[in-house]
């Protein structure tokens, strides 16, 4: 089969490497470099095992290692004064107001939009869409009540890894019935 006779998924017209934006990161991802691949799900394996052996959660671990910079900050900035030496030489971090407003501007436009379709289909004017949306709610509650978030992305990744042309059709056939 050529690279033009190939069904790509989503009508699109480059591969899941280029997309991914080539180069290590798209390998890894997609298990072109199975040393590093495999190197990087073996260490967070461990670390997973670590935290739940000993109780530690992620957060309260950041939050710690957070709190220990500080520390080390501030009696580095503490004695630098005592001592007349330079402070510790730490950037000024601020967000710009046009990225704020840009990315404020962006939320909102999505969540007006999410709350119009909401309201509309809440008032009963799209029968359809609720149908779709109901149904789609019900799969998702389904596959969640049989597995945890983490695995359903390992799994459905190595799913379409494998499966992509039959994904592809299914895909295709659920498209054109939910057009209808």
């Amino acid at each position: 089969m050529t690279s033009s006779d190939q069904l790509l998924l989503f009508n699109r017209q480059t591969s899941v490497h280029q997309i991914l934006g080539g180069g290590l990161f798209a390998d890894v991802i997609l298990w072109r470099q199975k040393n590093v691949t495999l190197a990087i799900l073996i260490l967070t394996l461990v670390s997973w095992v670590l935290f739940e052996r000993s109780d530690y959660t992620f957060l309260s671990y950041v939050s710690n290692v957070l709190l220990l910079l500080l520390l080390i900050l501030f009696l580095w900035a503490k004695s630098a004064q005592i001592l007349n030496r330079p402070t510790p030489p730490i950037p000024h971090l601020q967000l710009s107001e046009e990225n704020t407003n840009e990315a404020a501007a962006l939320i909102r436009d999505q969540i007006n939009m999410l709350l119009s379709v909401s309201h509309d289909i809440a008032l009963g004017k799209d029968p359809k869409k609720f149908a779709k949306v109901s149904a789609y709610l019900v799969l998702i509650s389904i596959i969640g009540s049989l597995t945890d978030f983490r695995t359903l992305c390992y799994t459905s990744k190595l799913f379409y890894l494998n499966l992509d042309k039959k994904v592809f059709t299914t895909c295709t056939r659920i498209s054109i019935f939910t057009r209808s």
